[in-house]
């Protein structure tokens, strides 16, 4: 497990090993507030030598970015002084922390203000919402760019930009929800197009050293078969204006790490993001899990029970290089202390992760 012990640096952040924290939806910020609890919650991850916290998502200050319940925002007075003390004690207990940045676009549980989507069009292929007005596209690049700038004077280490799973960014590159007929519609550098505006503008609100991550994914919401790039050409087409508008770090999330993404070739969604663009990457899905992510009960996105699995292949695939940075979820969720049991070769200590933890931010 020696490459998950390297120290990792991009711009001004240098984190101590390999292992982050991946970002998981709890609903436990009522009313968009995080509470003391959630920064108990991370600096308790931070404590136990997680190298990268990437918070989960948070909402962006435009009406339609939210979807669900009691997830917190990053706008607004008492929720920006909730995550002020989030990262106080995150950096008080040794760790490193980035916010992720989230509009939920045709991913909602309701129309009501209109869904903000490209072309009207839900991820099922049914109407929903409206197309987005270049004055909408113009107010949500600039959200995205204020929360940014808000991240940095909170004191966070970087950003994520969420653009995966079927929202906003996602339903731009996807050619499924994207049908438009303008600039930011049509072949792959043209549905990139809003997505790489708003890492642009991001990056011009922050100071340069700042890190950009970059989250995508094949997989949506509810359509796991979905497929955003068919083929390595169209992948490519898709995150080179992303790269060359100021992404630092890709984040690829697949359902499991070890699958392979095209035909030809062993190398996951991670593993190309990291060839085609010269940017490291960060890798996620299934790890340290026996029970695959999608399979079973489903209950807000997690699994059933599971027995812990061992991170072998994992570690092998680091030491080759394949990519950068290994992001951890459920198992963090029972096991605080993951990473040092990883670090320490200790695994077989591990708890089994049980959807009950769920329940609580423990």
């Amino acid at each position: 497990m020696a490459g998950l012990h390297e120290p990792f640096t991009v711009g001004d952040l240098t984190v101590p090993n390999r292992i982050v924290m991946a970002p998981m939806t709890r609903t436990a910020s009522p009313g968009g507030v995080p509470g003391p609890d959630a920064a108990e919650y991370y600096a308790r991850r931070a404590a136990h030598q997680v190298g990268l916290i990437i918070t989960e998502g948070t909402y962006i200050d435009r009406p339609a970015a939210g979807a669900y319940d009691n997830v917190p925002h990053f706008y607004g007075e008492r929720a920006l002084e909730g995550w002020s003390h989030v990262v106080r004690r995150v950096h008080a207990a040794g760790g490193r922390i980035i916010p992720q940045l989230w509009h939920t676009g045709a991913a909602r549980l309701t129309d009501d203000p209109p869904a903000d989507v490209p072309s009207g069009i839900g991820l099922d292929g049914t109407p929903l919402g409206r197309a987005m007005t270049q004055r909408d596209i113009d107010e949500a690049i600039a959200a995205y760019a204020r929360a940014a700038a808000t991240a940095e004077r909170l004191g966070f280490d970087g950003v994520e930009i969420h653009g995966a799973h079927g929202y906003l960014i996602d339903n731009f590159l996807w050619s499924a929800t994207n049908r438009r007929t303008d600039r930011y519609g049509g072949d792959p550098a043209s549905r990139a197009r809003f997505g790489a505006e708003v890492v642009r503008a991001v990056r011009a609100a922050v100071s340069p050293g700042f890190p950009v991550f970059f989250r995508l994914s094949q997989w949506k919401v509810g359509r796991y078969e979905a497929r955003t790039a068919e083929s390595p050409e169209e992948l490519a087409g898709l995150v080179t204006p992303l790269a060359e508008a100021g992404v630092d770090v890709f984040h690829g999330s697949t359902r499991r790490y070890w699958l392979r993404e095209f035909e030809g070739s062993s190398l996951n969604l991670s593993g190309w993001l990291r060839k085609l663009t010269g940017k490291p990457s960060v890798t996620v899905g299934s790890v340290g899990m026996e029970r695959q992510y999608g399979e079973g009960d489903f209950t807000s996105g997690f699994t059933g029970p599971s027995a812990v699995a061992g991170i072998e292949e994992l570690a092998a695939r680091l030491e080759r290089d394949e990519f950068d940075l290994v992001a951890v979820g459920r198992s963090l969720l029972a096991n605080p202390d993951w990473a040092a049991l990883a670090l320490r070769g200790e695994l077989s200590r591990a708890l089994p992760y049980d959807p009950s933890v769920l329940q609580t931010l423990a």
